[in-house]
């Protein structure tokens, strides 16, 4: 089943809600704000996306600016530093199987459709 890891405040994620409802397939919706995602959940889906911990951190936030830019973190590290703030976690996600893409563009979500 398809998963959509979803923050109902970002219109990037809302776009990326909307293609799935539209392709009429059938898909779970995780609020990954509400629903903390583990470590071990956060790692599978990084490596589903085959990119590092640190390209999927949202740069731009406030916590991240703060607390964490320009140290010298372990792939383990960032991830904890998404466990603990979820808010960092680029979005939307989206898996099909053992394919995921983050939807920024939405367009990324229609090539594993």
């Amino acid at each position: 089943m398809i998963k959509i890891y979803h923050n109902p405040r970002c219109r990037k994620s809302r776009e990326g809600l909307e293609l799935l409802e539209a392709s009429g397939q059938e898909f779970e919706i995780i609020k990954y704000l509400d629903d903390t995602l583990s470590e071990e959940e956060l790692t599978t889906l990084i490596k589903l996306l085959g990119i590092s911990a640190e390209q999927l951190v949202r740069k731009g936030e406030s916590i991240w600016k703060e607390q964490y830019r320009g140290k010298a973190l372990t792939e383990s590290e960032v991830v904890k530093a998404m466990v603990l703030h979820p808010k960092l976690i680029e979005r939307p996600i989206v898996v099909n199987g053992e394919k995921a893409v983050i939807g920024r563009p939405k367009e990324n979500i229609e090539g594993i459709l």
